[in-house]
């Protein structure tokens, strides 16, 4: 999940680099007045989101592979504390009946 996160960010970073260096050099347009920061990294991030998409598309699967097994694992450990602790509500009424 991290190598993913911070190829997806490398991504970014790259096209970040790219479009600030066209909006400086006048080959894309500028934002208005003060925004023109936020014009570069809005720009990177429409830009670089197809690209993540596409490019990435392997290791998102492996990343969800790996989410699914946590998820299964956290189940598991839930299903088997909630069957101890029937079993021993189970052996408590029990030995309560005995009496």
């Amino acid at each position: 999940m991290l190598r993913y996160t911070l190829m997806r960010l490398g991504i970014f970073v790259g096209c970040l680099v790219v479009v600030w260096g066209l909006v400086y050099s006048g080959l894309a347009p500028r934002g208005l007045g003060a925004s023109n920061g936020m014009w570069v990294i809005l720009l990177a991030l429409v830009i670089s989101a197809p690209i993540s998409f596409v490019v990435l598309r392997k290791e998102r699967d492996r990343a969800s592979v790996q989410i699914v097994e946590r998820v299964d694992r956290a189940k598991a450990n839930l299903d088997a504390n909630r069957s101890q602790e029937d079993d021993a509500d189970d052996t408590a009424r029990a030995q309560g009946q005995a009496s």
